[in-house]
């Protein structure tokens, strides 16, 4: 699998012909070569996430593609035809069997509510958490997308998560909200905690991949 980093959260990872898009929101820029398309991806509802004109623009250039999200997506896409998956669930997207995980977005404040949030396990091989520390258990992780900065992020909690996980590989995603100097810095302490379990930290930028 060729898997590629576009800002944010949005990636777009490739089986042969067959293209699956996950969590193209509003800190990413339109996104095109959608040809091969079989799925889209949301793994929770916040806009940074998905936003109409994303999906929009996708299913006006792949009508009929199948999204997959939690029930949270479902309520706040409405409109829309969303197939809810929850944590546990398996399915089958042309040459890609996604497994889900996890159940809820990390806490961002007491004020704010919990929200459903799910972890997307492609092909037994990648892993993406979304906004989550959600370990998928009994899953031995090829190459993880690991969350570099948000408002529910503290560094710390982050190498603890990817000591958790234990990845032969990661690369930082989740990052807009950084300077640049905050991207480098965490990106440092999450290549340290890589290296802990064997594993080798790679830097992407927006629109480089690594095939997996």
């Amino acid at each position: 699998m060729r898997v590629t980093k576009f800002e944010h959260a949005a990636l777009r990872i490739q089986q042969g012909e067959d293209v699956l898009l996950v969590d193209p929101g509003s800190f990413t820029a339109p996104l095109d070569d959608l040809s091969g398309l079989v799925a889209v991806v949301l793994t929770h509802e916040h806009p940074d996430h998905w936003t109409p004109e994303h999906l929009d623009r996708i299913l006006r250039a792949a009508p009929g593609t199948p999204v997959y999200g939690p029930a949270g997506v479902a309520r706040a896409a409405d409109g829309y035809e969303i197939s809810v998956v929850a944590p546990g669930d398996v399915v089958t997207a042309g040459g890609f069997t996604l497994r889900f995980f996890g159940g809820t977005h990390e806490v961002i404040h007491s004020s704010l509510p919990v929200i459903d949030n799910v972890g997307l396990l492609v092909n037994d091989e990648f892993y993406y958490p979304g906004d989550s520390y959600a370990v998928p258990e009994g899953v031995e992780v090829g190459t993880l997308a690991a969350p570099l900065g948000a408002p529910w992020l503290k560094i710390g909690e982050a190498m603890d998560y990817v000591l958790a996980v234990k990845p032969r590989r990661a690369f930082g995603t989740h990052d807009m909200t950084l300077s640049v100097a905050g991207k480098t810095m965490h990106r440092q302490r999450l290549q340290w905690a890589t290296e802990q379990g064997g594993g080798e930290f790679v830097v992407l930028e927006p629109g480089e991949s690594l095939d997996v």
